[in-house]
């Protein structure tokens, strides 16, 4: 796909790699629609940003696990835009808990954002993407979907559930919409992390650093691009997966 002069939409576009993705798109001449839930001062600076580079951008206020509100927000792209051709599902709950459990709030966020809101974005937008010249769809995932992480059982089931998704589009979707997944590993390291913590992560890559919000959205782009991949996934971990088998 050539992305100049399409509309994009990503959800959770207002900071870090949602923003990293936007802007990444806007620079290669998308027009952008920023979804985000209560982020919104990030989100008309991200709109800001994007229109800078020349092209259209809206910010959308949607809680995505309200299916009214998506339904909104797609009405209202519909008449902006005039239609849709990239969806990017970024948007998510990063929550940790313990396992077994009596609070279940964590449980509840993760899996309605990213299994049920990215399936209502994507239901609703989907009709706007079958009726363009060719659609891409490009769902963020990460290495939980394939490996249990200790104390995130809601975002590693919650992520397993959007690659499984990712691989029902695109059969549901074919021919005229592509659907990819992107899997990242450790970028943009939290605030809140030691320099033990943070040290720790390096050594378990094979690249032994961390990533970069932009390198994710360079694999983004890619997929929305790429023309003859779609049911697929991309690892952007500087080999994470398989640092513990490196001595």
């Amino acid at each position: 796909m050539n992305i100049q002069s399409k509309t994009a939409l990503v959800t959770g576009g207002a900071h870090r790699v949602g923003k990293a993705i936007a802007l990444e798109l806007a620079r290669v001449g998308a027009n952008l629609v920023i979804n985000y839930n209560s982020s919104a001062a990030a989100a008309q600076e991200t709109a800001q940003e994007a229109e800078a580079l020349g092209v259209q951008a809206l910010a959308i206020q949607c809680d995505i696990t309200d299916l009214a509100a998506v339904q909104r927000m797609v009405a209202q792209i519909g008449e902006r835009f005039g239609g849709l051709d990239i969806l990017v599902n970024s948007a998510d709950y990063f929550g940790k808990h313990p396992f077994p459990t009596d609070d279940y709030t964590t449980w509840q966020r993760a899996t309605d954002i990213t299994i049920n809101g990215s399936f209502y974005v994507s239901n609703e937008c989907a009709p706007l993407l079958l009726a363009g010249e060719g659609g891409a769809v490009v769902n963020l995932v990460d290495l939980s979907a394939w490996q249990p992480w200790p104390g995130f059982t809601a975002h590693a089931v919650a992520k397993a559930g959007l690659m499984a998704l990712t691989r029902q589009m695109a059969l549901e979707l074919a021919p005229a919409v592509r659907v990819n997944a992107v899997a990242p590993g450790p970028v943009l390291p939290p605030p809140e992390y030691s320099a033990k913590q943070l040290q720790a992560v390096v050594d378990r890559t094979l690249l032994k650093r961390w990533g970069r919000a932009e390198d994710v959205a360079h694999a983004v782009r890619f997929l929305v691009e790429a023309e003859y991949i779609t049911g697929d996934v991309i690892f952007v971990d500087g080999g994470e997966r398989f640092g513990h088998r490196k001595g």
